[in-house]
């Protein structure tokens, strides 16, 4: 894993303040492989909170967190609400993802 455990933990303690705590977190993408270089930051979420908007001011409030904590640096969240269908991108981030 491509992150160092100072930013684990400032991702984890984020994205549980905003979602909450008992969402799921991964990182996935370019950052679980260690061969790999470079890379956006992938993280999905299945969110603890359920309101809508509640879910749509998390996301920001955590990308502009993450931002000032981790400085600029592109940050992916991928937020599975687990309604309607599951997309391609949650099956891909279950499957390889990391759990923070």
């Amino acid at each position: 894993m491509r992150i160092s455990k100072l930013q684990r933990d400032c991702i984890k303690q984020t994205v549980f303040k905003y979602f909450g705590a008992g969402s799921d977190l991964r990182l996935f993408g370019s950052r679980v492989d260690d061969n790999a270089r470079g890379g956006d930051i992938d993280l999905y979420i299945e969110p603890e909170i359920r309101d809508v908007d509640a879910i749509a001011a998390a996301k920001l409030d955590t990308l502009l967190e993450l931002h000032q904590l981790l400085g600029e640096q592109k940050i992916d969240l991928v937020i599975n609400r687990k309604v309607g269908e599951i997309l391609s991108i949650y099956k891909v981030a279950i499957k390889t993802g990391v759990t923070l």
